[in-house]
């Protein structure tokens, strides 16, 4: 550090508060110091740098599978956003049954400055025993007192979904919601729920699958033959339904509209391209990271729930 800042003609201290992204330097010194960086060669040493500020800059990411699709999506964005401010990120996966509280202290016990916990995970978040000093922030779920919530509209989505559907005239719309317990399923679900209600049309019986494509098949299969519109809760599940439908010789969009939740990179190549609900999973996995630094900073828990917009394409279309 003595060398960059002899080098740029600058005081250590100029130097310390470029290497931490201090607002306090002017750009034109900001731009000697970061190329007396380059060409010196010099990188902070991120122990050194732990021991002085008590900051590791790196979090973790607890996860109960990452064999979904919206999964692995969030891992991306997260992974991404953290790589922005300068954090590193620890995966950690806790199966639907393991004590989430484990995976908080495996985290701990590898210096993380926070943690975020996604989606199916949440639930058991809301109860564990967290470690002193680990900020937590959780991806879809209810307000928590003790954490930072980061979440998509699902249950505004799922309305609009559903409002679409009626609107093309039909007489109601079948839901293929996600598992049991997942509050994203259940928001989704609570949304469809509402938009029926207040058009007065019937409201179906659940069909429900585990996100996965083979699960939205078989769930489909059982789809009332006298069905014209479905919604289902995530385009995995979507794609089995279209599948299970053509086997049934029942038309997309023909005989049966479909509705999808996610809008995945596939979903506009689905035969026939998929009506979905966009979750903007790069937004959702930024305002993640920066609520955690947020909690990491100090600051109190906070709420913030970002809009999900719906996408028509040609797997709907007027009855």
């Amino acid at each position: 550090m003595a060398d960059v800042a002899a080098a740029a003609g600058v005081s250590g201290q100029t130097v310390s508060r470029v290497v931490n992204e201090s607002p306090r330097v002017d750009p034109e010194t900001r731009r000697r110091v970061e190329q007396a960086m380059t060409d010196l060669g010099y990188r902070p040493h991120r122990a050194a740098r732990a021991l002085r500020t008590g900051r590791t800059q790196a979090i973790g990411l607890v996860v109960s599978t990452l064999a979904s699709v919206g999964n692995s999506r969030m891992l991306q964005a997260i992974a991404d956003a953290a790589a922005t401010r300068g954090y590193t990120l620890t995966v950690v996966t806790s199966a639907a049954g393991d004590d989430i509280a484990d995976a908080f202290e495996r985290l701990h016990d590898q210096g993380v400055d926070g943690a975020i916990v996604l989606n199916e995970a949440t639930a058991r978040a809301r109860g564990a025993s967290v470690p002193a000093g680990l900020a937590v922030v959780v991806v879809d779920s209810p307000a928590d007192s003790r954490f930072s919530v980061v979440q998509t509209d699902h249950a505004g989505g799922a309305r609009a979904a559903t409002a679409h559907l009626l609107e093309l005239g039909h007489p109601t719309v079948h839901h293929l919601a996600g598992p049991a317990g997942s509050f994203a399923a259940d928001e989704r679900a609570r949304g469809w729920r509402e938009a029926l209600h207040a058009a007065g049309a019937p409201e179906p019986e659940v069909l429900r699958g585990e996100w996965t494509a083979a699960s939205g098949y078989a769930a489909a299969a059982g789809l009332d033959p006298a069905a014209t519109a479905l919604f289902s809760a995530n385009d995995q599940m979507a794609l089995g339904a279209l599948r299970a439908l053509a086997d049934a010789g029942r038309d997309v969009p023909g005989a049966v509209s479909v509705v999808g939740f996610d809008d995945v990179a596939d979903a506009a190549d689905y035969r026939p391209p998929l009506t979905t609900v966009r979750q903007d999973f790069d937004a959702l996995g930024a305002a993640a990271v920066t609520a955690l630094v947020a909690a990491i900073d100090g600051e109190g828990s906070s709420v913030e729930t970002l809009p999900a917009t719906l996408v028509v394409r040609a797997s709907t279309a007027r009855r």
